[in-house]
């Protein structure tokens, strides 16, 4: 027969960790910020690239116009896919603090009604209530890794298209 005392350690390790999902945006926030540095950077250089004065004969300049609108144009397509992502990624953000804040409150609840209730015997229902306290911690962390890893794979795909752009233009 487990008590509510045998188990309040797990109750505060779930509010501990609980409370720390509010850093887990940490997680995210340093890929986010890259991908959008990349982009402005690519923008940059494009630009750059778009008023080279080294083409001199109309020819010259007829071919570096159109590699410079391709480039563009392949530079404006992964861009609109990231704005599309851009809302995703402010809700899946939110969705950490959301998880994070009934996270600690349950957690805490639990924390303080296993001090209050240290002799009684742990129901199957308190068992529950603290397995989904540790749910919002794996699912805060789910968001944060996915959330990160896309903004990778957008900057990854834009540092491409800028090695690109330094070669063919």
């Amino acid at each position: 027969m487990t008590t509510w005392g045998d188990f309040q350690a797990i109750a505060q390790l779930s509010a501990g960790l609980n409370v720390a999902i509010f850093s887990f945006v940490d997680i995210s926030l340093p890929a986010i910020k890259e991908r959008r540095r990349v982009f402005a950077k690519a923008r940059e250089e494009l630009e750059i690239h778009r008023k080279n004065p080294h083409k001199r004969t109309p020819e010259e300049e007829s071919k570096h116009t159109e590699a410079v609108g391709a480039i563009d144009r392949q530079l404006f397509d992964l861009w609109r896919e990231t704005a599309a992502f851009e809302s995703t990624e402010d809700s899946l953000l939110r969705s950490t603090g959301v998880f994070g804040f009934f996270g600690a409150v349950l957690s805490l609840a639990l924390l303080w009604y296993s001090a209050t209730h240290y002799d009684d015997t742990l129901s199957t229902f308190g068992e529950s209530l603290t397995s989904l306290s540790f749910i919002s911690l794996a699912g805060a962390l789910c968001v944060n890794l996915f959330t990160a890893s896309k903004a990778s794979r957008y900057a990854k795909r834009c540092n491409e298209l800028r090695e690109r752009m330094r070669q063919e233009l």
